[in-house]
């Protein structure tokens, strides 16, 4: 968090200075691979009672039952735009929109009350008073949905090898990011919400300067906000969901001098 917080003063401040001493003012775009960590989602519920557990019975849950699953996420998508500035000693400093979004692949390991609920009937979690002839596991597994990350970060940046062609870096930013989550296993909604949230990232990537003061880059940044509390539609209760993302991308600057 040091970094972070260091990086984020130092593009707050160069940007506060801003035209008395810039040497020199760019704008970008980027487009790469957005990796979505997988989440340990937890929350508690609301007082409900079970649909039918498979046996004809069912189950009072007491408000404040602990419950919650793991979801895996696909490769997605990651786009972004900076507009910054160069100043003296390698410092750099910009102010990035970025957007981000991963298809849910699987859901597993459904626990409620500490213990697996993945072997009951779906009707359990459904409402169902009717067995439904398969298991919270086999619905769960199928995992629709998807995670939306869309934030403007200000960002603060070292550039090494200054007089060079190709000039690697480091980086830091801190942010605000609305992120959207929709859980829909086998077309079932259980979390379709978003939530805005304080973002930061750590960067590391290399500059290749061009004729005509254009330049490529290529970067890689780890990407996370503070967990996501939303409320569950299937039943009630609240769901904790991470929200962390390693992104690599590749892009093009435009430079136009100081």
């Amino acid at each position: 968090m040091t970094l972070i917080k260091s990086g984020a003063a130092i593009a707050a401040g160069l940007l506060i200075v801003g035209a008395a001493s810039a040497q020199e003012y760019y704008v970008g775009g980027s487009i790469g691979i957005t990796q979505q960590n997988d989440s340990d989602n937890s929350g508690s519920t609301g007082a409900f009672t079970t649909g039918n557990l498979g046996d004809g019975s069912t189950l009072d849950v007491a408000a404040g039952t602990p419950y919650g699953w793991s979801t895996e996420f696909d490769s997605g998508t990651a786009v972004s735009g900076e507009f910054g500035a160069r100043y003296g000693s390698g410092l750099r400093a910009g102010v990035e929109i970025v957007y981000s979004q991963s298809d849910v692949d699987t859901h597993t390991g459904v626990t409620l009350g500490g213990g697996s609920i993945d072997g009951l009937d779906a009707a359990s979690i459904a409402s169902s008073p009717d067995p439904l002839g398969v298991t919270v596991a086999q619905v769960v597994a199928d995992g629709r949905g998807d995670i939306t990350n869309t934030g403007v970060f200000f960002n603060g940046y070292y550039d090494f090898n200054q007089q060079g062609a190709l000039q690697p870096y480091v980086g830091a930013g801190i942010g605000y990011v609305d992120v959207d989550v929709t859980y829909q296993p086998s077309g079932i909604t259980v979390i379709d919400d978003s939530e805005g949230k304080f973002g930061y990232q750590i960067k590391a990537g290399a500059t290749w300067k061009l004729q005509n003061q254009w330049e490529v880059f290529g970067e890689y940044a780890y990407r996370a906000t503070e967990d996501i509390e939303l409320d569950n539609q299937l039943f009630p209760g609240t769901l904790d969901i991470e929200n962390t993302q390693n992104v690599f991308s590749i892009g093009a600057r435009y430079r136009f001098g100081g």
